[in-house]
């Protein structure tokens, strides 16, 4: 099998732009709903204002430019072409850094944060902290391929990172990610032990110690009331695409305003989007950027080959011991939250941890110099 690297430069075609505007100009919008704010999901008035914007101002070519000016590539793992950003800095002693998004985000959400990882200097840092960024597009996300067998778990996905970084020619290196990222972080604590010298993570996964149950702490009782709305209000979309991605795939492949709704939701949801009383997504990132990671899925057909994900690891989710270094940044708005003490149940070597007071579920993507500091800050120790 080829080891081969190839460049790889984002060019999508004006006749697919063209009929994503027509498909917008044609779309069949449902009734509005029948309850104030986003109670029932993204309302009707939001929608028809956002997907105007996209149809009429939002500007493709200045995303993909944005993408083209970091090296980009490909290379087949396993038999997937996997497309990564690979944007080593000029310093030699530089830490290689994998990162990983999850979903509904993409390599989009890292755009505020690749450069200043490589060259700190460049953006108020030192030069000691600078690493060679490695960026992935999950198996059947953004541009690298679709699975066309089971099997593509996050554990699966940590090996692949694993023989990518490996590929690269990094023998010792560190790893980061949020949301699927994160269950994919922790996997490679777990499986590449000889080569990862620690992870960071903005989603600790791990189970509520019950022996705290009885003198919780404030924030533990507020990660547990998060947990249950989620489970009671927010977890839809995760059911779903747990057990019939497929069926899902059909109505969000043939509609944009499907697509962008089903992600832009979860943007409303996740973020730290409340501002003068009012919550909503654009407090917390602009227009086009939203719409830039919507665009990813889009015009890669990625509905049904992202939900996927969900099916292969959603329900069982690895919780064993993490026994390599571990730094945990807890944004307050995160889905799932932890304490520490918590955290000291599965992660041994903590070397870094902290609860922040602005972010959510996004973090690169909604607070990048809070979330470079973090990523700096527990690195740092492992130089």
């Amino acid at each position: 099998m080829s080891t081969e690297i190839r460049p790889f430069t984002v060019e999508i075609d004006s006749e697919q732009l063209q009929d994503l505007r027509q498909r917008l100009a044609g779309t069949r919008w449902p009734e509005a709903e029948t309850c104030d704010g986003w109670d029932q999901g993204v309302p009707l008035d939001y929608a028809r204002e956002l997907t105007t914007y996209w149809q009429q101002d939002y500007d493709w070519r200045r995303c993909e430019a944005m993408l083209n000016a970091w090296p980009n590539y490909t290379t087949t793992l396993e038999g997937l072409d996997i497309h990564f950003i690979h944007r080593r800095s000029p310093h030699e002693h530089a830490l290689p850094l994998i990162i990983s998004h999850g979903w509904p985000g993409s390599v989009i959400e890292f755009h505020k944060i690749i450069d200043a990882l490589a060259e700190p200097e460049k953006y108020g840092g030192d030069a000691a902290d600078a690493f060679h960024v490695v960026a992935p597009s999950l198996p059947g996300y953004g541009f690298s391929g679709k699975p066309a067998q089971t099997g593509i778990s996050v554990e699966k996905i940590a090996s692949l990172w694993g023989q990518l970084m490996a590929r690269l020619g990094y023998d010792a290196w560190v790893a980061q990610g949020g949301d699927w990222g994160s269950m994919i972080t922790q996997c490679i604590a777990m499986s590449e032990t000889e080569h990862c010298l620690g992870i960071h993570i903005n989603m600790p996964i791990v189970a509520p110690d019950p022996d705290t149950m009885d003198q919780l702490t404030p924030m533990e009782q507020a990660a547990l009331e998060g947990m249950a709305f989620y489970n009671e209000w927010d977890s839809g979309y995760s059911k779903q695409q747990s057990t019939r991605p497929q069926t899902l795939g059909y109505g969000l492949a043939d509609s944009p305003v499907g697509q962008m709704t089903w992600i832009v939701e979860k943007f409303h949801a996740w973020t730290d989007c409340e501002k003068d009383g009012v919550k909503h997504p654009e407090n917390a990132l602009t227009r086009d950027e939203m719409l830039d990671n919507v665009m990813l899925y889009w015009l890669n057909n990625c509905a049904a080959s992202s939900a996927r994900l969900y099916w292969e690891s959603f329900r069982t989710p690895n919780l064993n011991p993490i026994d390599i270094p571990v730094g945990c940044s807890v944004f307050p708005c995160e889905i799932f939250r932890a304490s520490r003490r918590w955290g000291e149940q599965r992660y041994s070597q903590i070397i870094h941890w902290n609860e922040l007071e602005r972010g959510g579920h996004f973090a690169a993507f909604e607070q990048p110099e809070v979330f470079i500091k973090e990523v700096r800050d527990c690195f740092r120790q492992l130089r």
